[in-house]
């Protein structure tokens, strides 16, 4: 057990990370901008918004204090939704010191800048010194985590002694981390699977079967692979943990809440229905325009991502995206 560590966002896999290093750590700080719900996970154990059901360990403190969840930090974890994290990481700045490791857990790409959410970070936190990140990334449903089932995840970082550190202080009985060299493949793939999920959804709610769902995985993973490599990232990246095993587990996963926003699409809600029925963040809504800008500066096909963009944006009906997907000329695989 060592010292101290930071969760910077309390919604369903901030706690469940918490709930599974708490046993890892002399203590874990848990941070949330909710103040009513910070008070009644203190008195209750319980995050009751966001992963109710689970109790929260006695030496996980939960804080709407930046400066007190950040005070002694060893290592800071990110876990805040996306759309978040600048504002989240500028308002940690006067409290952090060259000293602490970073760990992002955010999946998702930054609309309008099209930054990674390690490169956020590092925008931000390099106004002050630079820092050392390393970004977590998998196969998870929160749920399971807390529960205890066994869950395999990779530590990635262009430092391997970071991701090395991280790997040896976070693994436990039933959470274990694999080391990755390659921080854009892992975070290309931890973003872009949302939007192939999203598909997975609309083919399940237009009544469609299994060999539908094993092609747009196949060639979602393809779409992923060309975006990462232009990038800069490793093609082996993308058949591992954080590439097929997530996407494979978002689009199959009867928890994934993207999986779920495709499944209402295409029974005909609206996406602000959808959305505003949703007590959590649904990242692919929101990476889809960015994913797709993105490949469109680096010149990369995305016909799937292009497809979800066109049925988010209101400019296509689900079943004519998934017509058009099929009638797309004729190549080599």
């Amino acid at each position: 057990m060592k010292g101290s560590i930071a969760v910077i966002g309390a919604g369903s896999w901030g706690t469940a990370l918490a709930i599974v290093l708490a046993p890892r750590f002399e203590s874990v700080s848990l941070w949330a901008h909710e103040t009513d719900l910070v008070e009644r996970m203190a008195s209750t154990r319980i995050n009751d918004v966001f992963l109710p059901g689970f109790p929260i360990p006695a030496n996980v403190e939960p804080t709407a204090d930046m400066a007190h969840a950040l005070h002694d930090a060893e290592i800071v974890l990110g876990v805040m939704p996306s759309r978040f994290a600048r504002g989240l990481y500028q308002a940690m700045l006067p409290h952090l010191g060259a000293e602490m490791r970073f760990v992002s857990a955010t999946k998702g790409l930054e609309t309008g800048t099209l930054a990674r959410m390690s490169e956020v970070a590092r925008q931000v936190i390099s106004q002050k010194f630079m820092p050392r990140i390393a970004v977590l990334s998998g196969p998870t449903f929160a749920r399971e985590v807390a529960r205890g089932e066994p869950t395999a995840l990779v530590i990635s970082s262009s430092e391997p002694a970071l991701a090395a550190s991280i790997q040896l202080e976070f693994s436990g009985p039933a959470f274990r981390l694999y080391t990755n060299d390659d921080p854009v493949g892992v975070e290309i793939g931890a973003a872009l699977k949302n939007i192939i999920a999203i598909g997975a959804g609309i083919c399940q709610g237009l009544g469609l079967g299994n060999n539908t769902l094993a092609a747009l995985i196949t060639r979602g993973l393809a779409e992923i692979s060309r975006l990462a490599v232009a990038l800069g990232g490793n093609p082996a990246t993308l058949s591992g943990l954080a590439g097929l095993g997530d996407l494979v587990l978002t689009c199959t996963g009867e928890l994934s809440r993207n999986r779920s926003v495709g499944v209402e699409l295409a029974k005909g809600r609206t996406l602000a229905e959808i959305v505003g029925s949703m007590q959590m963040i649904a990242e692919g809504v929101e990476t889809t325009s960015a994913a797709v800008e993105l490949a469109r500066k680096h010149n990369v096909d995305l016909p799937i991502a292009s497809q979800m963009h066109a049925i988010l944006s209101g400019r296509r009906s689900p079943r004519d995206a998934i017509r058009e997907l099929m009638e797309r000329s004729l190549k080599h695989e």
